[in-house]
């Protein structure tokens, strides 16, 4: 089984969920952005296709136009009905694909902290959380809830922390892959949003290691129930046809 993963920054990668999915039997292929061509991945063909978080925001397709590219895969992803996540920016390209707003968020958040869940959240993969509900956060824009879809999370600050369409597409704003252990490489690649946002650095590093074993055997929890509860099915007819109108808007604007 084959397990695509579209990479933003190298260090954003899939951190504790990837011994799990190795586990589960999957060959990981990381496809790089500005590395590797986006054109050259078949959406529909993959077993798993995961899209994962990055700095940039998930409509600023003028300054990075690969962001149009990655919409058109993540939407052909869903059409065919295969297994999809998307983490933080990978999230919110999900959410647009499904024709929701991604937009700034009222406020930043960056480091651990609490999700809440809804009642959906507590019967999906995410039901780890309910006991044990920090988290890494690191974001500064949201989207609103695609529709046809269930919210699963939620902060104070931001009321769609994850959403699932189906069985078999999920988004997450937060980073429950994060691996605590390698902290340090998102404090040196994110150093500048770190000072001008006024961070406390040490207190991010000091929960890092608090929280690494709690952290890592929720990541296996979460992925290793999400990769039992998803299969082959088509997504249910409200989210292809919400999928189609976002598809026309897009070829009108063009």
């Amino acid at each position: 089984m084959l397990c695509r993963v579209i990479r933003h920054v190298a260090f954003e990668d899939l951190g504790t969920f990837a011994s799990p999915l190795e586990d589960a039997g999957f060959r990981i292929v990381y496809h790089d952005i500005g590395k590797d061509e986006l054109g050259a991945l078949a959406a529909d063909v993959d077993d798993l296709m995961v899209v994962l978080g990055g700095p940039i925001g998930a409509c600023e397709d003028t300054r990075y136009p690969f962001l149009r590219t990655e919409l058109r895969i993540i939407e052909r992803r869903i059409e065919s009905g295969r297994p999809l996540m998307g983490i933080c920016l990978g999230a919110q390209l999900i959410a647009r694909a499904f024709g929701a707003r991604v937009y700034r968020s009222a406020g930043r958040e960056i480091g651990f902290a609490p999700i809440t869940l809804t009642e959906a959240g507590r019967r999906s993969c995410l039901a780890p959380f309910r006991d044990d509900p920090t988290t890494l956060h690191w974001h500064g824009d949201t989207f609103d809830l695609p529709p046809g879809t269930a919210r699963l999370a939620s902060t104070a600050v931001c009321e769609n922390q994850a959403f699932s369409a189906g069985a078999n597409v999920i988004g997450l704003q937060f980073h429950p892959e994060i691996d605590a252990g390698r902290i340090e490489q998102w404090l040196i690649g994110h150093t500048v949003e770190l000072a001008s946002s006024g961070i406390d650095v040490a207190q991010i590093r000091a929960d890092a290691r608090k929280h690494r074993a709690g952290l890592a055997t929720k990541a296996r929890a979460v992925i290793g129930t999400w990769l039992s509860q998803a299969g082959g099915l088509s997504p249910p007819r409200p989210l292809a046809a919400a999928l189609q109108g976002s598809a026309r808007l897009r070829g009108e604007r063009d």
